[in-house]
């Protein structure tokens, strides 16, 4: 099957990182494509503007990749921007990285916590996890008020703040596991995991092994009505 990863940011570093962890988790006989943004998409996501202006780009190249093959999307953003229009422009499924995180924490722990990057992606992530029905299981979305393009460009700093942070979710939120809130760290989760005794999701992983179950479970995204195609117009 064929995977496309898109990162709806038009920086090209956090598209290879994103693809590298998809490639490292996907089986055997699934092909990951990757996307980056274009045009008006800024060179990262922080803010209701930022995700506006990723968006067009980001339902161009899902038409594109379909059309040569695609059978799934995962959109490699925490915002999930443009979730439910890129629906409607695709047939096969498609999955945002912190809808698939959310879920995949309900079903692993009780409680959870979300670790994300600047202060004012918290309520956007707030409004999402209330939005996807897990308020009364995440007990804090935090974060390490360091920009999207500082976790590459300062791994080790990066790292340090988040051992903390997700150390502190433990022990102040009681979490249970710990959401990334971020396509950047997608290859620390691991790491972090084992730094700190905390079960650590990344979105980017567990959307991609969605997107394998469902293009294998034969299911398309459904075209009755809220997700039915655009509607051409004049």
């Amino acid at each position: 099957m064929q995977v496309f990863v898109i990162n709806p940011n038009a920086t090209q570093a956090m598209t290879d990182m994103a693809a590298l962890t998809a490639r490292r988790v996907a089986a055997a006989d699934t092909v990951i494509r990757a996307g980056t943004g274009r045009g008006p998409s800024p060179v990262s996501i922080e803010g209701f503007s930022d995700e506006a202006l990723s968006v067009p780009s980001m339902l161009e190249q899902i038409r594109l990749a379909e059309s040569e093959g695609a059978q799934a999307t995962v959109i490699a953003c925490f915002d999930d921007p443009g979730l439910d229009a890129a629906r409607e422009v695709a047939t096969g499924p498609v999955i945002g990285i912190c809808q698939a995180g959310v879920q995949a924490a309900m079903v692993v722990a009780k409680r959870f916590s979300v670790v994300t990057t600047l202060p004012r992606s918290v309520p956007a992530i707030e409004d999402l996890v209330h939005r996807y029905g897990a308020s009364r299981h995440c007990r804090r979305v935090r974060c390490i008020d360091l920009p999207v393009l500082s976790i590459d460009s300062d791994q080790n700093r990066a790292f340090s703040l988040l051992v903390a942070e997700i150390t502190r979710a433990r022990d102040e939120d009681g979490a249970e596991a710990v959401l990334l809130g971020c396509a950047g760290m997608s290859e620390m989760a691991e790491s972090l995991s084992k730094a700190t005794g905390v079960v650590v999701i990344d979105g980017v992983v567990v959307a991609v092994k969605q997107a394998e179950a469902l293009v294998g479970s034969r299911l398309l995204t459904s075209k009755a009505n809220a997700y039915a195609y655009p509607r051409v117009k004049a």
